[in-house]
């Protein structure tokens, strides 16, 4: 299935974050998915009644061409206050963490949120690093808003809400299932009875 309607499905499951992260596409291929991927969101999240925003990885040219709602930056990304400053105030800016420390310091340089990775073994890609566990979510204390992100599925999902995470990311349990809508609404059910 197309990437924007796996996204439209997910969306209409209940997710309220879609972050396009597509490295391997250059420009004008990107700025077209992007497009497409905003547009699917949005649709679908007004048919839910809902709202979503959309972040593009890396690339806030790209977020400015298509009216994202803000990026996520990574390792090899602007620095925060440059991104902010080409972004403006009301776009978010994300940031990519590993450590603790590294989310404390996206909270310090001026970053909305961060990704705390990998928090269980990942089910979208190989695993490259040690997973930190649930309790790297409890060091971060509540610099910013954090997604923890990593395995997540909807059996472990609600442990991470009570150890402090503002909500999850999620590829592979959404992008990897037959279908997208059924697991977002699992892992949105788990979510919401965590946050209860």
């Amino acid at each position: 299935m197309p990437l924007e309607t796996a996204v439209a499905e997910a969306v209409l499951g209940g997710v309220d974050w879609v972050q396009l992260r597509e490295r391997d596409l250059g420009g004008r291929a990107l700025c077209e998915l992007a497009a497409r991927v905003v547009a699917a969101a949005r649709d679908a999240a007004q048919r839910r009644g809902g709202a979503v925003r959309v972040l593009i990885n890396r690339r806030i040219d790209v977020a400015l061409a298509v009216g994202a709602d803000g990026a996520h930056l990574g390792f090899d990304a602007l620095p925060v206050a440059l991104a902010r400053s080409l972004l403006g105030p009301e776009r978010l800016v994300g940031v990519a963490a590993h450590t603790p420390g590294e989310v404390r310091a996206a909270a310090a340089n001026g970053a909305n949120y961060a990704h705390l990775a990998p928090i269980f073994a990942p089910l979208s890609k190989p695993q490259q690093r040690a997973p930190l566990g649930v309790a790297a979510i409890e060091q971060c204390g509540a610099a910013l808003p954090l997604l923890a992100q990593g395995g997540v599925e909807p059996t472990n999902a609600a442990a991470l809400i009570r150890a402090g995470a503002a909500g999850v990311a999620v590829t592979g349990a959404l992008l990897g299932a037959a279908d997208p809508r059924a697991a977002a609404q699992a892992l949105r059910a788990a979510l919401d009875g965590a946050m209860r």
